[in-house]
């Protein structure tokens, strides 16, 4: 079994364990749940050719600032190795930042010790691109759900955490028998189940789906997609959902946020960057979105960038887009300002990191 419907006991107990989130859900004069700014993560190259006392780095994230509130799925896209990733891990401290702030529920995650990370860890989980690497081989999946359930101390005794890996594999839309089967005896969509069922053990409030769906088919991603949203439906859950396929984040998103070379160069409300794309790269990256309608054949639309994207190691000066930048108002200041997120006119809330982009000054992200 790799989806159908979710058992009404499971729904029941979950209203139960999740003590009806409402009552612990960040609210505060909506405050946001997550709140990040300049976020970076530089990674030291190691290697020959280097001058003396001299120590390249590799810019994967340079200074990313967003809010995400209660209840919201902001989507973030991106080529590959645009930092989509390293944002989400070193949101939760997988990879320490080197350098930002990040507030969770308003606690200075920078700043946690060892006792209020684990905290952290119950709130904060990952859903992992590849299922079966982030899954113990050596372990049945009861016993995975029930080791985590012991570490974190939750669910009494023995009995109460089987008969909660159950219930949480009854969420997900397994069956409880598989509850004594390896890893290894799953198909891929099943072992994404699995690791959406390992995060939902600790009762998070906020999960990174970290690319959740791109290696499976296209009919399983359907599947996972809409289990994610009905969980979220159900569970007052958080999203931030890292992906490259531009059609499942516009399905989930409330709003999104686009990188480029370690920075996010526009973000928005989802129907609004989709219907009407604002920043250079942004436009070119929807252009290249296959159109679905024979009627339509041969009506390309497709903005072809020039050149290859800059090594982080020495991002160019200025805008980062600006050496493959197609824009007809561009010139010599793009290579001398480096642009910041700044709101657009048309009352959309969009950002957008350009300065030939009419905008105003607000400063907040």
């Amino acid at each position: 079994m790799t989806g159908g419907a979710r058992g009404e006991g499971a729904r029941e107990e979950v209203a139960r364990t999740e003590g009806v989130r409402a009552e612990g859900a960040w609210d505060p004069g909506r405050t946001p749940l997550l709140s990040v700014r300049d976020l970076t993560r530089y990674f030291p190259v190691k290697g020959k050719g280097l001058l003396p006392g001299r120590r390249a780095q590799v810019k994967a994230v340079d200074g990313v600032s967003f809010d995400l509130h209660a209840g919201e799925t902001l989507g973030l896209v991106g080529e590959s190795g645009c930092g989509k990733s390293t944002t989400g891990r070193a949101i939760l401290r997988l990879l320490e930042p080197t350098s930002g702030e990040i507030h969770f529920k308003g606690k200075d995650v920078r700043a946690m010790g060892e006792r209020e990370l684990r905290t952290l860890r119950r709130q904060a989980q990952i859903v992992f691109q590849d299922p079966f690497s982030s899954l113990n081989p050596r372990l049945t999946v009861g016993d995975m759900l029930t080791e985590v359930l012991k570490v974190h101390g939750l669910h009494g005794d023995a009995p109460g955490r089987r008969k909660r890996a159950r219930e949480l594999l009854d969420l997900v839309g397994l069956l409880p028998e598989h509850a004594d089967r390896y890893p290894h005896e799953f198909s891929g969509g099943q072992r994404q189940r699995l690791g959406i069922a390992r995060a939902l053990s600790v009762e998070p409030e906020f999960i990174v789906c970290d690319e959740p769906v791109s290696a499976l088919d296209v009919s399983v991603q359907a599947q996972v997609v809409n289990l994610l949203k009905d969980l979220q439906a159900e569970l007052g859950l958080t999203y931030l959902f890292i992906a490259h396929d531009l059609a499942v984040v516009e399905h989930v998103s409330d709003r999104v946020a686009v990188m480029y070379l370690g920075r996010i160069v526009e973000i928005g409300p989802a129907e609004v960057l989709y219907r009407d794309p604002r920043h250079p790269y942004t436009r070119a990256l929807l252009s290249a979105v296959p159109r679905p309608d024979p009627g339509r054949r041969g009506e390309t639309g497709r903005i072809v960038l020039e050149g290859d994207v800059p090594s982080p190691v020495d991002p160019p000066s200025g805008c980062p887009f600006h050496p493959r930048c197609w824009h007809p108002d561009r010139d010599a200041s793009c290579s001398r300002i480096v642009p910041t997120l700044e709101t657009t006119l048309d009352g959309t809330g969009r950002r957008v990191a350009c300065t030939k982009v009419a905008t105003s000054s607000d400063p907040h992200p």
